[in-house]
């Protein structure tokens, strides 16, 4: 199917418009917009957007309309691989990384990341278990392996990894192995997934100077281990903290209280001399 650049113009901006359309999505359509206004090729811009978009494409995580528009720009002639300019859209997607973090139930995990400048997308789902294409139930049921993550694509020009580790410890509680806060049982473990040697690197020596704060006295046994295959969750868990809020903030609530009581226990075993803040 022959799509005509007006009818693209059209589309774009009417999701330009669109209250659902994500802020991060927005963005790359006013900056074709306004690339286009100035002169540049059409094609080649058309097919530095598509580039942007396909990581999430790919992973069924843009916004309806969006995957949508996504549809529409990537079937018809003027995006096809005779048209586009191999070396920009190589470019475009250059710094464009992912980080898997499984820090208790993803619906508490992802808006901590979501809403930082130089995020992209967080999407939650199921890692680091033995079964092919796991459901929610298969996950909770703790036969399948898995624990239930994030993983975040973000522009490694505009945040950095180490960033991303800093703000994960910030919301886990290290010392709990069984769970996280109020979600127990072993899928929601924490565990750090690393996508390559420097993320590894990284993912240690934050775990040795978490260990070396003297924050904790109890035993650190957040795991470090390569990446396996993200399984994308459903998707009514896709960006629950926006879908129910209430829900989200009275569930948050009770995460902060627990986090208190979590401080208060640490402050004792100071007092007392209990834990042993070296142990792994």
């Amino acid at each position: 199917m022959k799509v005509s650049q007006d009818d693209i113009l059209e589309r774009l901006y009417n999701l330009i418009l669109n209250p659902a359309t994500r802020d991060w999505e927005r963005q790359q359509l006013v900056n074709f917009k306004t690339t286009v206004g100035t002169g540049q090729s059409f094609n080649g811009q058309l097919s530095m957007l598509i580039s942007y978009l396909r990581p999430l494409a790919i992973r069924n995580n843009l916004t309806p309309d969006m995957m949508d528009f996504y549809q529409l720009i990537t079937d018809g002639k003027l995006t096809s691989h005779e048209e586009t300019d191999g070396a920009n859209a190589s470019r475009s997607v250059k710094h464009q990384e992912q980080a898997i973090f499984a820090g208790g139930c993803f619906w508490c995990t992802v808006e901590p990341f979501d809403q930082i400048p130089g995020i992209i997308s967080v999407l939650s789902g199921y890692t680091g278990g033995h079964l092919e294409s796991p459901s929610y139930d298969d996950v909770i049921s703790r036969t399948s392996g898995h624990v239930e993550a994030v993983e975040i694509t973000y522009d490694s020009q505009l945040i950095s990894y180490q960033e991303l580790l800093d703000i994960y410890w910030k919301i886990i509680d290290p010392t709990d192995a069984n769970g996280q806060f109020e979600d127990r049982g072993e899928n929601y473990r924490p565990i750090i997934f690393y996508e390559n040697k420097q993320q590894e690197v990284q993912a240690n020596d934050s775990l040795q100077a978490t260990i070396d704060s003297g924050k904790y006295t109890r035993p650190i046994v957040v795991e470090i281990r390569p990446a396996q295959k993200f399984w994308p969750a459903e998707n009514y868990h896709q960006e629950f903290y926006k879908k129910n809020p209430r829900r989200y903030r009275a569930i948050m609530r009770a995460r902060r209280e627990l986090m208190m009581v979590k401080k208060v226990e640490r402050m004792v075993d100071k007092v007392t001399g209990r834990g042993n803040k070296k142990a792994k």
